[in-house]
């Protein structure tokens, strides 16, 4: 197998002459790396787009390190970004996968945290006989420790491969005090929300948040194949490391994981006229507190695939 890495750095992009250099700079560093290249996404938000030699793709832009688009050799995107998405990097951007970093959902700073509100840099590129690679990173600034006082390093790989999508997620540590955070990878999939289905949940402990995403109630799956009829907010504890998700669109896709311990099903119903249809979250996370003393890592991964 032949593999080429190469190195690389660049946070933001103030202005479209900025991109157009770190474009040259990215494509003279990385020129033996076929399989990935960056583009100007909306907004003229820098994107990066990896091509697998089987032509699978992924898109994924820098702000909020953000997998836009995972489309098969057949051209069928398998990921759904909503129409209410804004790429202007005032909000996160809505759809993908986006990241929920340092905190799931709300709690002592801002929804989900600010993972998904920053500027990641790109570090390295790889390109091999059957995927694509790059790798991100993320590390704390004046906008995180306004709200979350810590030094830390999250890692962010992502190989797209003839009929699969992986990513690994490393969070380090830096500071010279322990901290505490939760994380999810909030995937938005292409769906059709009446025909959809998750098998892989029964027995596990569940937490409904409907009604009351603030009062949940706590019950036990006891479903073989988890459907969205209506409004579905629902955490399962302890989840198993593989999953089994249909679209209702003709594609089966395998979510296996390590290290993700929980996972949530989402669909929004009329909350969402416009879309909720279309939609549904299907995500792996860590819901309960991972504590880091400094220099220590945590490691998760997930791997999406066609059956």
């Amino acid at each position: 197998m032949a593999i080429v890495s190469v190195s690389n750095s660049f946070l933001t992009f103030n202005s479209p002459n900025q991109l157009r250099f770190s474009r040259r700079r990215f494509s003279a560093m990385a020129s033996s790396t076929t399989g990935v290249r960056v583009a100007e996404g909306e907004g003229n938000l820098p994107k990066l787009v990896l091509t697998s030699p089987q032509n699978s793709e992924a898109e994924i832009y820098l702000f909020g390190g953000c997998i836009t688009s995972w489309k098969v050799a057949s051209g069928k995107d398998l990921l759904f970004v909503r129409p209410d998405a804004v790429f202007n990097k005032i909000k996160p951007i809505s759809g993908g996968i986006p990241h929920c970093f340092p905190q799931f959902g709300p709690g002592l700073i801002q929804q989900h945290g600010f993972g998904r509100n920053m500027d990641w840099s790109v570090v390295d590129s790889q390109n091999a006989d059957d995927n694509a690679a790059v790798t991100l990173e993320l590390k704390d600034g004046p906008y995180s420790r306004a709200m979350w006082d810590f030094a830390f390093q999250a890692l962010y790989k992502v190989i797209v491969g003839a009929d699969s999508l992986s990513t690994e997620l490393k969070i380090t540590n830096t500071d010279d005090k322990p901290f505490s955070f939760s994380t999810a990878l909030h995937t938005y999939f292409r769906a059709s929300s009446a025909g959809a289905s998750v098998r892989g949940l029964k027995g596990c402990k569940t937490l409904n948040k409907d009604p009351d995403p603030k009062n949940p109630i706590e019950g036990k799956e006891d479903r073989d194949a988890v459907t969205f009829p209506g409004f579905v907010d629902t955490v399962y504890l302890d989840a198993p490391n593989e999953l089994q998700f249909d679209n209702g669109l003709g594609d089966k896709i395998i979510i296996k994981n390590t290290n993700w311990s929980d996972a949530v099903l989402w669909n929004p119903h009329t909350q969402m006229e416009a879309c909720y249809r279309d939609f549904v979250c299907v995500e792996n996370a860590k819901l309960g507190d991972v504590k880091l003393e400094p220099g220590q890592s945590w490691t998760a991964t997930q791997l999406l695939s066609i059956s």
